[in-house]
């Protein structure tokens, strides 16, 4: 079995112009239509069964809308194949109530994305996302390190994650971008003793054929799993801003052994998340 641990989809009636947007503030293309049906026909040629949406709140107005439908995604999950965090943003008043009806509907975590969310991950408003998420036991996945779609500064450093870590004490967090897109030297140096968990999403040099420069090579990707523990990472891809199918075949022509491996595509995620 193999899980997604990090795509994105887009409402029907945006998809198009979200599609677009992106793909000219990232110089990317996106791999599928950005929406639902079209990341499950990627997954059926990827052999992928379930893939985790991670939707984005760029404003607090979203909130409430974001986790209804999340929740309405995992409900039809045995027949799409489609699991969904929820969402929630740096400038919502009424975190603790959004946070608990956010675990009154089931879901098992929420996405937050600093960059676009405007705000510095040490911010105290995230730090107390973090702290009550991880209080009601929901995983919190962060966009981490450089975003190809923006400029600087970046707002999620390992500085930031280890002062989040040292004010919250959450053992909850899961990286995207296996720690820090960009920044894996200082993700290798500062982060692999903390309580993290990492996503190996949009991180491989299979992207180089597509323009993205700075990947991390087999060799290079190996050595940091095995820094991390190959316990503490789950696949990802960041669909539709890489393709399926080319992540899951160069994933598996690493160096990783079958158990590790199988770990990372599944196991992982079924014992730290749960389908």
């Amino acid at each position: 079995m193999i899980i997604d641990a990090h795509t994105h989809t887009y409402p029907e009636t945006i998809a198009k112009r979200a599609i677009e947007k992106l793909e000219k503030n990232s110089g990317t293309k996106a791999h599928t239509n950005g929406v639902q049906s079209g990341l499950m026909a990627s997954m059926k040629e990827a052999g992928i069964s379930y893939s985790l949406l991670l939707p984005v709140a760029t404003s607090k107005k979203q909130v409430d809308t974001i986790n209804e439908v999340a929740a309405e995604t995992n409900a039809k999950a045995l027949e799409t194949g489609l699991l969904s965090f929820g969402g929630i943003h740096p400038e919502t008043e009424n975190v603790s109530e959004v946070l608990n009806r956010i675990k009154a509907l089931g879901l098992k975590g929420i996405k937050i994305h600093p960059d676009y969310q405007g705000t510095f991950f040490n911010d105290i408003r995230y730090k107390r996302i973090v702290e009550k998420a991880t209080e009601l036991g929901l995983y919190i996945t962060v966009h981490a390190g450089v975003d190809i779609g923006m400029s600087d500064p970046v707002h999620c450093t390992p500085n930031h994650v280890l002062e989040v870590l040292k004010d919250t004490e959450s053992d909850h967090l899961i990286l995207a971008h296996m720690g820090g897109w960009r920044l894996w030297n200082e993700v290798k140096e500062k982060l692999m003793e903390k309580p993290l968990y990492f996503d190996t999403s949009f991180s491989g040099d299979y992207l180089q054929k597509e323009g993205v420069s700075g990947m991390l090579t087999k060799e290079a990707f190996v050595d940091l799993i095995h820094a991390m523990g190959s316990d503490r990472v789950l696949f990802g891809t960041d669909s539709p801003w890489s393709e399926q199918k080319d992540a899951v075949q160069w994933f598996m022509e690493t160096d990783l052994t079958e158990t590790e491996k199988k770990k990372i595509l599944s196991d992982n995620f079924i014992r730290i998340i749960g389908i």
